[in-house]
């Protein structure tokens, strides 16, 4: 199956089954990767979560469990880590994965940063329709919110 993703001019790219944002800020990357690193601290500028915690150190294979403002509470993993650049992390859904993967670089003397959100496995087009539109609606949001914690 081949995915083919669009551009818009307000940085959110998207397909069926993956969806991204990318803004570019003046705050200091160093700030934004300590906003990411403080899991407890995510339901602060993600408005989906009330909750998020991390068993253990913000490293890849550290385990923890997210509670949504929607649904019930997931587990999750950090499956990749580049510390002060990308990490990614995977919760199950059934039969397949949902993966979060969050890039931060400096272009041009602005710090970017990019929050992106797939599905895998065959229900991922089922789970792409059912909680797409949602993560439509709240990654700008929730980005926008980062970036003005980040700039304080």
């Amino acid at each position: 199956m081949l995915l083919l993703l669009a551009f818009t001019p307000s940085g959110f790219t998207q397909s069926g089954t993956r969806f991204s944002h990318t803004i570019q800020t003046d705050a200091a990357p160093a700030r934004i990767w300590q906003l990411w690193a403080d899991v407890p601290g995510w339901p602060a500028w993600d408005s989906g979560l009330r909750e998020a915690r991390l068993d253990g150190p913000f490293a890849a294979g550290a385990k923890g469990r997210l509670r949504p403002d929607r649904g019930p509470a997931a587990r999750f993993v950090i499956t990749a880590l580049d510390p002060g650049r990308s990490y990614t992390f995977r919760s199950a859904i059934p039969f397949g994965g949902l993966y979060v993967k969050r890039t931060l670089s400096v272009q041009n003397g602005q710090t970017v940063f990019t929050h992106e959100v797939w599905f895998t496995g065959p229900l991922k087009g089922l789970f792409g329709r059912s909680l797409g539109a949602r993560y439509q609606d709240l990654l700008p949001a929730v980005m926008h919110q980062l970036d003005q914690l980040a700039r304080r």
